[in-house]
């Protein structure tokens, strides 16, 4: 681990915030990353299989995730390659229905400038929802827009939705997502992944 990711791990910002969510929970920063990774995953905030675990997609949606990326578990825990920072480090808790609360913006206004200095140069950064979307492309419009747009962005940038089991719809009515930007998507990661 890096000291910015040990310092990060070591953060309790949002200790009272959590502690006033449905789910009452204390804060576990999940920081996964360190200089010289060429992949950046900028996700949305760890859920709480992620929250107990302390390993990042340890769960279905990193399984498909991964899967996507073309990717296997090895080579996706790989520090040294791959950096997974999400919007918020912890998880960020349910509401009093069970949904989840997006991630705190004191988590990215406090670290997320670091760590991005502490990581650069990144050489292939895939933002995983809209939330990323918005932070590393300042976009502001429907997910699927960005997502469809990915021509736009790669190499360097691929915008994907989130590889929730609630988005098997959305990928169902968009067949262009696993025809076009998939298989883009995993010669660039291959590539990202072979070089020095």
């Amino acid at each position: 681990m890096s000291d910015l990711a040990t310092r990060i791990s070591q953060c309790r910002l949002c200790a009272g915030r959590f502690a006033a969510t449905a789910t009452t929970h204390r804060p576990r920063p999940v920081a996964w990353f360190a200089p010289g990774a060429r992949l950046l995953i900028a996700g949305q905030a760890p859920g709480a299989r992620v929250h107990d675990s302390g390993v990042p997609f340890d769960d279905a949606s990193g399984a498909r995730l991964r899967d996507w990326l073309g990717l296997d578990t090895l080579a996706f825990y790989d520090r040294s390659r791959v950096a997974i920072v999400p919007m918020a480090f912890c998880f960020p808790g349910y509401d009093a229905k069970g949904s989840d609360l997006p991630p705190p913006a004191i988590c990215r206004e406090t670290w997320h400038n670091a760590v991005m200095a502490d990581l650069a140069p990144i050489r292939l950064r895939v933002l995983v929802g809209a939330h990323a979307h918005r932070y590393h492309l300042g976009v502001r419009g429907s997910m699927t827009r960005t997502v469809a747009n990915w021509r736009d962005y790669a190499p360097e940038v691929f915008a994907l939705p989130h590889p929730s089991w609630r988005n098997t719809g959305w990928i169902r009515k968009n067949p262009w997502f696993e025809a076009q930007v998939l298989p883009a998507l995993r010669a660039r990661v291959a590539e990202v992944m072979q070089d020095g």
